[in-house]
């Protein structure tokens, strides 16, 4: 019809009018990338911790201070072979303790000499041994002993709290001397996670008789955990932070008075 006439839409930009999650796409993406990988390396870690590492309840005071009566310690599960001189192990040994874990500081390995004391130290391989974990003021001269050669495969242990510690000293006329074999020990203790103590502080007096332990993936573990959870936290909170900042760019502002 001559008079009729058509009115044409614009098409909208975007190629339609669906309305997706706020924020650009970019953000978006980055977002659930971040929460993708955070959450493989927090649930990675909690894995990986739990493979490695086992959690004790200590009930003693012998390894005062380093450890106190009720401290809980994570103890990195490994061979008796990785044992070295100044570790702190937990193993089962029958003829100290029935059917009970036990956790003690090696002071000597298959092949030394221990005794004790010269000056108030313990003495290996003839070396006056400095050791700052053992309570302050405390002489390690009260638990003397004569010398003691260790046995190839075995360990002789000692507690930190020298004078109450039932301990290698005790057991001294067994016929191994009160030494442990290496394959009794199942873990080495890294740290006190409660009270949250940290990491053991490493035995440097035993140094210049041969390496130390390296320490265990505990501190690699805790940053895999907290590296993932800020990742999915912040991962999480981009879309309503975006929301927020969308909605405030878009309110409308108030005309001025006497506007029309």
């Amino acid at each position: 019809m001559g008079g009729e006439s058509t009115t044409r839409t614009a098409p909208r930009s975007g190629g339609g009018s669906s309305s997706g999650p706020v924020g650009s796409r970019t953000g978006q993406r980055l977002s659930g990338l971040a929460v993708a990988l955070g959450l493989v390396l927090f649930l990675g870690g909690f894995v990986w911790g739990a493979l490695i590492y086992r959690p004790y309840t200590v009930p003693t005071s012998s390894m005062t201070p380093t450890i106190d009566a009720g401290d809980r310690v994570l103890a990195q599960r490994i061979d008796g072979g990785e044992v070295r001189r100044g570790d702190v192990v937990v193993f089962s040994d029958k003829t100290w303790v029935t059917n009970a874990l036990v956790v003690k500081r090696v002071v000597a390995v298959g092949g030394d000499t221990v005794s004790c004391c010269t000056n108030g130290k313990l003495t290996v391989n003839g070396k006056q041994i400095d050791e700052p974990y053992l309570p302050q003021g405390s002489l390690a001269e009260i638990t003397d002993f004569p010398s003691v050669k260790v046995p190839a495969g075995r360990l002789f242990l000692l507690g930190d709290e020298r004078q109450g510690s039932l301990d290698s000293t005790a057991h001294l006329t067994d016929a191994a001397q009160g030494t442990v074999a290496r394959s009794a020990v199942t873990a080495r203790v890294d740290a006190v996670v409660w009270p949250a103590n940290g990491l053991l502080t490493r035995p440097t007096g035993f140094e210049e008789l041969g390496a130390l332990s390296q320490p265990g993936p505990l501190r690699t573990i805790v940053w895999l955990i907290v590296g993932g959870a800020v990742l999915v936290l912040g991962g999480g909170a981009y879309g309503p932070i975006a929301k927020r900042t969308s909605r405030s760019r878009t309110r409308p502002q108030p005309e001025p008075a006497g506007a029309r």
